[in-house]
């Protein structure tokens, strides 16, 4: 059976009296201070000519040196030193008044050298550490085999709970919990929120275990019951990617019974060895998953856009997927640009979007599906309606919470697009295609907000017209002349969204009312036609909406050719 780190180990003032060098040594002073560690010993001479702190350090003197050094031993008990050995009999001039309080002085009555007392901590420092590195090869080994047969991420938590004889989490870089073993169904919410806000505190170094970040804190929990959480971060590169846990209760038959620095030590060890295995098998979870998500996300893509080779082909790849492919759909839309600078990969946070748009309004008999398509973010969801008009309000109340949670997420408005309710698989094309037109005059017309192809009729309507000879010699005659992207042609669609006020057109381009005035006579003159009358109007809008139509339809089909 493996060992581990004991107090056995960990050598005191109390553990070196022990010892058969020191036979017939004597405490003179500071004997409540018997039990706490050494680490190491070093010479007085030495110990004046620096400034280092001086825990767990007992400093080598002798009994000569120790006539008129009432100062000195104040500097040292100052800088907190563990213990003074006196390398034989204390002067008998020496005044004990000028002893620091926390300082546990020996007389070793017998002169043994500095070379023999040396060479005695080294050894036993040296044991410990041996101790700590065989328990860690035991744990990494234990974990390493398991990780290595594929045992996954649940297996691995219940293993760091076996070794550690306590229940154990591992936390995602939010706090999520991604695996446990141990709590009861219903003390894990509350004790991972516990332990999230521990691990996210600004703990003190003091509080935390020496060269490492692991953390080990006391915490109240869910039934005022005391708990000692011990938690390594778990980082891959400069990445950090969540926290192995191992949970300690208190014992209920001793007040303020907590886990002793044995337990602590051991448990520590477990979580650190644990970390870089848990976040390899976290890392290799998240590739399978991102690569399932790809797969699914090409999927949606060939739904959207009809573009399966066969009917078996698609049921194929759906059952795949586990996708339903006779259910109802509503089909929604949006722009997912990311603003500039605000993250060096794009396509990433156009993922991630995509992904937190499907968990919107969450319902356990709804399924949502993601991809991203150019700029555009693509949600096909499941719809519990069966009836037309609560699948329109069902669809509408969605894209109206999915609007929100892009505007939070990215703190802009935005707007989300939706077509007609899809019954079936078959349906999905004309629903995402109405969705995809309706956004694009949306982004036109600057909407934001849900928005569904209904509610552009007066564009809608005209969708056969758009692509027709008829429709494309309108567009030419009446804005030809004008020129693409000219500042006539975009006072002149100021104009006709302001109803035809001059005016308000004028505020709205920040022009003066005469420069207006006179841009109009200019348009007037180059179309042939005065846009200051009503039936002008009219044939100015339609060749604008004909226009925007034609090249909304020409985005979607040029989409398509890609697939």
């Amino acid at each position: 059976m493996i060992s581990t780190p004991s107090d056995a180990d960990r050598l005191t003032v109390r553990g070196l009296l022990d010892e058969t060098l020191l036979a017939g040594a004597s405490v003179i002073a500071g004997a409540d201070m018997i039990d706490s560690a050494l680490n190491w010993v070093l010479p007085l001479g030495e110990v004046l000519s620096r400034p280092d702190p001086l825990d767990g350090v007992a400093i080598y003197v002798r009994p000569e040196s120790l006539i008129g050094a009432g100062a000195t031993l104040q500097v040292l008990g100052a800088r907190g030193a563990t213990a003074l050995l006196i390398d034989g009999a204390a002067p008998p001039d020496f005044a004990r008044t000028v002893l620091p309080p926390r300082l546990a002085v020996v007389e070793l009555g017998i002169p043994v050298g500095f070379a023999a007392l040396n060479r005695l901590l080294a050894e036993r420092a040296l044991s410990q550490e041996v101790h700590v590195m065989r328990y860690s090869t035991h744990v990494h080994a234990s974990l390493a085999g398991l990780f290595h047969r594929g045992a996954g991420l649940q297996i691995l938590i219940r293993e760091v709970s076996s070794l550690a004889g306590n229940p154990a989490l591992a936390l995602d870089a939010r706090g999520n919990v991604v695996a446990q073993h141990g709590p009861t169904p219903d003390m894990l919410g509350p004790l991972a929120d516990s332990v999230s806000r521990v691990v996210s505190a600004d703990v003190p170094a003091a509080a935390r275990r020496p060269g490492h970040d692991t953390r080990i804190a006391a915490f109240t929990g869910p039934r005022d019951d005391a708990w000692t959480c011990v938690a390594s971060p778990i980082r891959l590169g400069k990445t950090f990617e969540g926290w192995v846990v191992v949970l300690v209760a208190h014992s209920a038959t001793a007040t303020g019974s907590g886990p002793n620095a044995h337990a602590l030590a051991r448990h520590a060890v477990v979580t650190e060895q644990a970390t870089a295995i848990i976040g390899s098998e976290m890392l290799r979870q998240r590739s399978v998953d991102e690569a399932e998500e790809r797969a699914r996300g090409d999927f949606v893509q060939a739904l959207v856009h009809g573009s399966f080779a066969s009917e078996h082909d698609m049921r194929a790849r759906a059952e795949h997927h586990d996708i339903e492919l006779d259910a109802r759909f509503g089909v929604f839309v949006a722009p997912g640009l990311v603003r500039s600078g605000q993250t060096d990969h794009p396509a990433a946070s156009l993922v991630r979007l995509a992904r937190y748009a499907a968990s919107v309004a969450p319902h356990p008999s709804v399924r949502a599906y993601v991809t991203v398509i150019g700029d555009v973010l693509v949600v096909v969801r499941t719809l519990r309606a069966e009836q037309d008009a609560a699948m329109v309000e069902e669809m509408a109340d969605y894209a109206r919470a999915m609007s929100l949670e892009l505007e939070q997420r990215r703190g802009v408005t935005t707007v989300v697009a939706y077509g007609r309710p899809a019954r079936g698989a078959s349906e999905v094309r004309e629903s995402y295609r109405e969705a995809r037109v309706a956004l694009g005059i949306a982004r036109r017309l600057r909407r934001i907000g849900a928005v569904s192809y209904r509610e552009l009729r007066s564009f809608t309507v005209l969708a056969d017209v758009a692509d027709t000879d008829h429709g494309h010699r309108l567009v030419r005659e009446v804005l030809g002349p004008l020129g693409s992207g000219t500042d006539l042609r975009d006072t002149l669609v100021a104009y006709l969204t302001e109803g035809g006020n001059v005016n308000a057109t004028a505020r709205a381009l920040n022009v003066h009312r005469n420069t207006m005035l006179a841009k109009l006579d200019r348009i007037s003159r180059m179309l042939g036609m005065d846009v200051r009358l009503p039936e002008n109007q009219f044939t100015a809008w339609l060749a604008v909406r004909l226009e925007l139509l034609d090249e909304v339809h020409g985005a979607l089909d040029r989409e398509a050719s890609f697939r």
